[in-house]
C-alpha cells in the first residue's frame, strides 16, 4: 500500500489500552500467522504477552486515518528494554538464547529491541521505516550506544536458510568485543557454506526485511544461531554500534536528533 508519512506517528504506548492493542497485533502476527506457541490464557484473550511486557516500553506505530477506538489504529509495534530496566531483575529477553556477557560487561549503554511486527496490509512499504524513526528518537533521547536484539527467520531447519546464514557469517560477523554467542546445546553454526561456494544473490533474497534494516545501519551478527521451537523461527542476534552507523544512514539517523516524539 502507498504510505503517506503525514498519516503515521510512532511513539511510546501511553496506557494499558494501547499496550493491549499492541499485544493483540502481536497475537495476530506471531500466533495466527506465524503459528507461534502461546499460553491458553493468551489464546483466550487473543493477545501475545510474556513476563517481559511489564518491564519494557512499547513503541507503537499509529495510522491516524483509522478509528482511534479499540486496537484498530495500531499497525506496528516494537518492544524496548533498556539496560537499566533489565538490571532491575528480569534481564534481557534474548539472554536465554545468547550469551550477552560481552555486551553487558562492555560498560556501554544498551537497548534491546524485540517483538517487532507490522500489520499485514502495511508490510512492504515505509511502515518499518517509521518504526525505526521512533527507535532513533529513543536512542538519542537516552544516549544509547549499542542496540541489539533477536532477528528471526521463519524457518526451523537451518539447512533451508544456509545461504543466508553463511552470508551473515562471512560478511557481517561482529567484532570479537561484541560477538555474543548462541548457547549450547542449541548452538547452530552459521558458516554452513564456504564463501567461495556461496550464491550471494540467493542468500540476500532469504534475509528478512527487518534483518536487512539492521544491516543497512551497520549491524553485525553474533556467533551462531538459535532455533526457537516455540516461535517456529531460527534466530540470530543483531548488534548495532550507534557510533559506527555508516555514511548516509548515519546522517539520516542523526537528522532525527532533537525531534520530539509526537
Amino acid at each position: 500500500m502507498k504510505i503517506d508519512k503525514h498519516r503515521f506517528i510512532a511513539r511510546l504506548a501511553r496506557d494499558e489500552d494501547e499496550i493491549l492493542a499492541a499485544q493483540r497485533l502481536r497475537y495476530r502476527v506471531f500466533v495466527e500467522e506465524g503459528s507461534a506457541d502461546t499460553s491458553a490464557e493468551n489464546h483466550r484473550r487473543g493477545i501475545e504477552q510474556d513476563a517481559f511486557d511489564a518491564h519494557v516500553e512499547h513503541l507503537v506505530l499509529i495510522d491516524l486515518e483509522l478509528p482511534d477506538t479499540g486496537d484498530q489504529n495500531i499497525v506496528g509495534v516494537y518492544r524496548l528494554m533498556r539496560d537499566v530496566k533489565a538490571a532491575e531483575g528480569i534481564g534481557f529477553y534474548s539472554a536465554p538464547e545468547f550469551d550477552l556477557s560481552r555486551l553487558t560487561s562492555s560498560g556501554r549503554s544498551l537497548l534491546e529491541l524485540g517483538r517487532s511486527c507490522i500489520a499485514k496490509d502495511y508490510r512492504g512499504g515505509l511502515a518499518l521505516r517509521y518504526l525505526w524513526d521512533g527507535v532513533a528518537r529513543y536512542v538519542f533521547e537516552h544516549d544509547i550506544e549499542i542496540v541489539f536484539g533477536v532477528a528471526s527467520f521463519h524457518e526451523t531447519n537451518p539447512d533451508a536458510i544456509a545461504p543466508a546464514l553463511s552470508f551473515l557469517h562471512h560478511n557481517h560477523l561482529a567484532p570479537p568485543e561484541l560477538r555474543v554467542r548462541a548457547h549450547e546445546p542449541h548452538f547452530v553454526e552459521l558458516n554452513l557454506i564456504s564463501a567461495d561456494d556461496l550464491d550471494r544473490s540467493a542468500a540476500v533474497k532469504q534475509i528478512p526485511a527487518l534483518l536487512k534494516s539492521y544491516l543497512r545501519l551497520g549491524g553485525v551478527v553474533g556467533e551462531g544461531a538459535f532455533v526457537d521451537r516455540e516461535f517456529n523461527t531460527t534466530d540470530v542476534c543483531l548488534i548495532v554500534d550507534t557510533a559506527k552507523i555508516p555514511g548516509a544512514q548515519r546522517r539520516e539517523f542523526e537528522a532525527l536528533r532533537g525531534q520530539e516524539a509526537e
